[in-house]
């Protein structure tokens, strides 16, 4: 059976602000200051991407990890 990989959900402790850009890269199993960059330089860049709306709008929708132990290289 294959091992399912954890649904997105806001780090606790990947965080700075709300823990998005943290969840995002445990998600992806990407360094979470590297989508911390590249979130910030796709914001300043492109006016097409409001980042503080779709940055408060991850932080309501995406639930927040419940559990500090899991995570992608435990699975």
């Amino acid at each position: 059976m294959s091992e399912s990989k954890p649904g997105l959900m806001r780090s606790r402790q990947d965080r700075m602000l709300a823990g998005v850009c943290g969840g995002l890269a445990n998600w992806l199993g990407w360094s979470p200051g590297l989508v911390r960059v590249l979130f910030v330089l796709v914001s300043v860049l492109s006016a097409a991407f409001p980042g503080i709306i779709v940055y408060v709008i991850l932080w309501i929708v995406m639930p927040q990890r419940d559990d500090e132990d899991l995570s992608i290289d435990a699975l």
